[in-house]
């Protein structure tokens, strides 16, 4: 319905906007900035590696359980995010099992050296915008909250999202797991 509104009705994306409580949008800065700053090349730890993939998907729970919690979809939702997410997870090592070429390991300070990438923004992107435009679609017709199918749908979205981020951790870990030192051979694309 949204998607309709906004082609027929291109004025009421002025009034989606604002009627959005201004929290999202300092959400939205932050998380852009968050993602932005992945674009270039860091140097990152351990743990900081590993929090921004469980910090994503604890949104994306969240979004599923604010979404559809109430409506007695929790088990299929939580299932279909599951299966998208071990399926994208699967598939993306399976296409590119390796970290990116110049990621390397130094196990001395347990750091990672990251070459800069787009992907942490667009699915940080991807997340925030799955969540908001769920928001503005239920705010104007609440019994989508009760639709099994959709609910399945954004469930596997948010899915998607976050086995797109398990993989990129788990090339970081198997890097971890294979280094003794900084990585004397750079990891192939």
């Amino acid at each position: 319905m949204l998607l309709q509104l906004l082609v027929h009705q291109p004025q009421a994306l002025g009034q989606i906007i604002q009627q959005t409580p201004y929290w999202v949008w300092g959400l939205l800065a932050a998380l852009v900035w968050l993602g932005a700053s992945q674009m270039f090349d860091r140097t990152a730890s351990l743990v900081r590696v590993v929090v921004m993939p469980v910090a994503m998907t604890g949104f994306s729970v969240y979004g599923l359980a604010t979404a559809f919690g109430g409506a007695g979809h929790t088990g299929s939702a939580t299932a279909a995010w599951m299966a998208a997410a071990a399926a994208a997870a699967v598939l993306a090592l399976w296409f590119q099992p390796t970290a990116p070429a110049g990621t390397l390991y130094d196990s001395t300070s347990r750091c990672f050296r990251l070459p800069g990438s787009a992907m942490p923004l667009a699915l940080i992107m991807g997340i925030f915008l799955t969540k908001y435009l769920v928001g503005v679609e239920l705010a104007m017709q609440p019994a989508l909250a009760r639709d099994s199918g959709f609910a399945l749908q954004i469930a596997a979205l948010y899915g998607l999202f976050n086995g797109l981020f398990a993989a990129r951790s788990l090339r970081l870990w198997r890097l971890v797991r294979n280094s003794a030192g900084f990585a004397t051979e750079p990891a192939s694309a």
